[in-house]
């Protein structure tokens, strides 16, 4: 039976990611912004972006992203503030919850998040160390 970490493996060699585009935090797998990149070019994901929110403090883009057949929407979301008032000390942050929603669209679209793979820009708790 293949585990996790084969099925993971597999999409690492699949989408030519290397040591720059993928890091361990704590139980997930982080995935970077050029390795999202790489993934989105091979499985020539579209992605269309919607505006919910964009206010000076918060923003939520919704994301629709289709790849063959498959279609999904999804979100980002950015508020600034630290110290558990926000998830960004960016101020820039419509263009913060784009790159969430980005993240998020292709790796729901390739199966990664059933495997704990997240994308770096998804939370700032996963900067790499």
């Amino acid at each position: 039976m293949e585990t996790k970490r084969d099925k993971i493996v597999k999409l690492y060699k699949r989408y030519m990611l290397d040591a720059e585009d993928v890091y361990k935090h704590n139980h997930y797998t982080i995935i970077t912004r050029s390795g999202i990149e790489k993934i989105q070019a091979f499985e020539n994901i579209k992605i269309d972006y919607d505006v919910i929110t964009c206010e000076p403090s918060f923003a939520t883009i919704k994301a629709t992203a289709s790849k063959e057949e498959a279609t999904i929407q999804t979100f980002g979301s950015a508020l600034h503030g630290t110290g558990g008032s926000g998830n960004c000390t960016s101020w820039y942050v419509a263009e913060m919850a784009e790159k969430r929603a980005m993240s998020r669209a292709v790796l729901k679209l390739t199966g990664m998040y059933e495997l704990d793979v997240f994308g770096a820009d998804e939370s700032e708790e996963f900067t790499k160390k």
